[in-house]
């Protein structure tokens, strides 16, 4: 076999003395083929280097063995996807442990979801997508579902069509939290959101209400804001709530990077974070671990959502017609003290 060819099955069952049907079902795992010609057979393709030719099975079984996963750009901000990387690797690695290969597709953050996915179906290059950052009446749903496109959606829709999901619990992690803080004698909270088009930021702005009204304390809408994935623009957010005639005395953070923007904003003003002001944030990362602050942290296994969302969608392209997976993951407190003082 020369080298500089791409091997192929003909040529590896004629190496091994067998044909190319049984070689075919060795590299299949097909139980008709004895176990230890299996092991013969992928050793040699292994050591040949043989991959199969994705434009022919497509061809032959109208399948592709990729999945995609559309992932919009948060900002231009270059370390504002930093929470995506342990969901990225979720997927990467259960489609890889399946035998699919996984497509990211990102798009700008002023790019219209829906085209991009028009875009994407009519490329024909994945058996399956997963759509994410799910807007309150996302009209990704019904495009996938009016097509027959198995589809899973990383997060929930205001709509009322069933669907596969795998989301966070946004709306009890921020009653918790909240609650907790008021529990600490916190009356004014201020809590940071992202856009106002995401659903999750809707669940997040209903539980900060519910705690509120338990409590009952009341809204005060200048202590939410809506800003940009960016350490700086959370920092001016915090830094206007700081500045008010009541100061907020507790900060929520929407994730790792609105921490970091809070704390610059109270040592700006020679405030001790977690101490003169009380800090809650939702961290994918584990980054607040290893800041010696004090604070109350949300941790969500984003590696295990990517799998699930893997698992959910080749159970859709393999098996048509099995029940739909839908699974909201609570995820859990934890508490840092920070450094003795």
């Amino acid at each position: 076999m020369a080298p500089s060819a791409r091997p192929n099955l003909r040529q590896i069952a004629n190496s091994l003395g067998l044909s190319v049907t049984t070689v075919s079902r060795a590299l299949k795992e097909g139980p008709e083929v004895h176990p230890r010609t299996r092991a013969r057979v992928q050793k040699a393709a292994a050591k040949a280097g043989y991959a199969p030719n994705i434009h022919g099975l497509a061809l032959r079984t109208g399948r592709t063995r990729t999945i995609a996963a559309i992932l919009p750009l948060e900002t231009r901000a270059y370390v504002a996807d930093l929470a995506k990387v342990p969901l990225i690797e979720g997927m990467t690695l259960a489609a890889s442990e399946n035998g699919y290969a996984l497509s990211i597709f990102s798009t700008g953050p002023e790019e219209d979801q829906l085209w991009s996915l028009q875009r994407l179906v009519q490329s024909g290059i994945s058996d399956g997508i997963i759509i994410t950052r799910m807007a309150a009446k996302d009209p990704r749903i019904a495009f996938l579902r009016d097509r027959g496109i198995p589809f899973v959606a990383f997060g929930r829709s205001a709509t009322k069509l069933d669907y596969a999901y795998i989301d966070v619990d946004n709306e009890g992690m921020v009653r918790d939290a909240a609650t907790q803080l008021i529990a600490q004698k916190h009356r004014r909270i201020a809590l940071h959101l992202l856009t106002r088009d995401d659903e999750s930021c809707e669940q997040r702005l209903r539980g900060y209400r519910q705690a509120l009204a338990k409590a009952k304390l009341p809204f005060d809408p200048a202590l939410v804001g809506h800003e940009e994935f960016t350490m700086a623009a959370s920092e001016s957010f915090f830094e206007s709530v700081l500045d008010l005639p009541k100061p907020a005395t507790a900060l929520m953070c929407s994730s790792e990077l609105g921490l970091l923007g809070a704390i610059s904003a109270l040592r700006k003003r020679g405030l001790v974070p977690g101490r003169d002001v009380g800090l809650f944030v939702r961290d994918n990362t584990r980054l607040s671990k290893y800041l010696a602050v004090p604070l109350l942290a949300h941790f969500v296994d984003l590696a295990e959502a990517g799998r699930l969302a893997v698992d959910a969608l080749l159970r859709q392209i393999e098996d048509p017609g099995s029940p739909l997976t839908q699974i909201v993951m609570p995820g859990h407190f934890e508490r840092y003290s920070g450094p003795d003082v």
